[in-house]
């Protein structure tokens, strides 16, 4: 099959894709919850006669079409919803108050589905195995982790695995992604503040840990303006502060929460440990205490293969047009496909979703999120092409 030709195939069961793509957005579960995603699921691939093993990392799914033998090839999506809630106008939102797809994982699980619906068709073409990972857990529980853990990459051995996920930087019918990393290594700060509270009116009877966070939070930023090389990348995120409800008592403590990025796990170690001095010295300083800790999982960096992009790119260029695909900065969102790329070479491509049209302008992890429909099927034949150019080239 060649690329136009995927296009022809993933447009004709366009609608079938956006049906399912809809259907998911509707009923959004976070992490390790996926369990009305996870029967969907498997009751499409029930109906494509597609075998699987499920539960797999906890509420994961994982399917297998090919003859078992020659190479064996991945494409992953994942399945996670965010504790978002949807201030969309579109009629297929959100019915689950504080809970929306917000990252287009309604779209990547669609965009798989689709793929393995034509490439099921084609299964007496190709020699080898293809596995469908419809992963849990993206979105701070490390679901791809477990996958592997499990033996998701095992048996067959996987040889090559990719990954797409929308992208509304970039308008509907692009591509992009680069070689090296690509996403950054990531964790979660929580970060309490303990002191001793008291009447606002008298605050030389307490300990002020309000006073003391608004002091950590300002002097954090010194790790990424004066320890840092101006040429290396790096994130400290002071993204909540919970401490106090009344305007007239000093709390007794404050919880903070964040995230902090870099390129490299050394870099991330190196925040890490620069956090926790900082926010403890300047408590003591206070006569306060802070606990810092770095709950859920680190994740690494996500590392693109070099061969594997221009494997991409060449795929994506004859199917869309070279114009249409594009060598990306690295960005410092995270994204545990990065634990598939440690053992296994592989890619992680980002589509274009971008249509100021419907109004599909807004970043992923926003409330009014939207994604552009008319991209699902190139991403579906993205994944097809992925798999069959490579079974190809493994066994040639």
């Amino acid at each position: 099959m060649q690329p136009e030709q995927a296009k022809k195939e993933a447009k004709k069961i366009s609608d079938w894709i956006i049906d399912i793509r809809r259907e998911l957005h509707k009923h959004p579960e976070l992490m390790y919850e996926e369990v009305k995603t996870s029967e969907l699921v498997r009751r499409e691939l029930d109906n494509l006669g597609i075998q699987y093993q499920s539960p797999i990392a906890k509420t994961g799914v994982l399917a297998s079409i090919g003859n078992g033998n020659g190479p064996c090839v991945a494409l992953r999506a994942d399945m996670d919803a965010l504790p978002i809630h949807e201030e969309t106008d579109v009629p297929f939102r959100s019915e689950i108050d504080g809970k929306m797809h917000a990252c287009g994982h309604d779209c990547h699980t669609a965009m798989l589905l689709g793929a393995a619906k034509i490439l099921k068709s084609k299964e007496t073409e190709f020699n080898g195995t293809i596995k469908f990972f419809f992963q849990p857990a993206e979105e701070g529980g490390a679901g791809g982790k477990l996958m592997r853990e499990e033996g998701a990459l095992e048996n067959p051995t996987v040889e090559r695995i990719f990954g797409l996920h929308v992208w509304p930087q970039m308008p509907t019918g692009q591509i992009g992604s680069r070689e090296g990393t690509f996403l950054a290594a990531t964790t979660f700060l929580d970060l309490t503040v303990k002191g001793v509270g008291g009447h606002a009116a008298v605050p030389h009877l307490t300990k002020d840990p309000v006073l003391t966070s608004a002091q950590i939070i300002t002097n954090l930023q010194s790790i990424i303006s004066r320890e840092l090389d101006p040429l290396d990348s790096g994130v400290v995120s002071i993204s909540a502060i919970q401490g106090g409800q009344a305007a007239n008592v000093i709390p007794p403590e404050v919880k903070l929460l964040g995230t902090l990025r870099s390129l490299t796990m050394d870099g991330l170690k190196k925040l890490q440990k620069r956090v926790k001095q900082i926010a403890e010295n300047i408590a003591e300083a206070h006569g306060c205490e802070a606990i810092v800790k770095y709950p859920g999982n680190d994740y690494p960096p996500t590392v693109n293969d070099g061969e594997m992009w221009d494997f991409a790119k060449k795929v994506g260029s004859d199917m869309l047009g070279e114009e249409n695909v594009s060598d990306l900065d690295a960005v410092m969102g995270g994204e545990d496909f990065a634990y598939y790329t440690e053992k296994v070479k592989g890619c992680f491509v980002v589509l274009g979703m971008q249509n100021e049209k419907i109004d599909a302008v807004y970043s992923v992890h926003h409330p009014m999120f939207k994604a552009d429909e008319d991209a699902l099927h190139i991403g579906t034949a993205l994944h097809t092409m992925f798999a069959l150019r490579s079974l190809e080239e493994l066994g040639a």
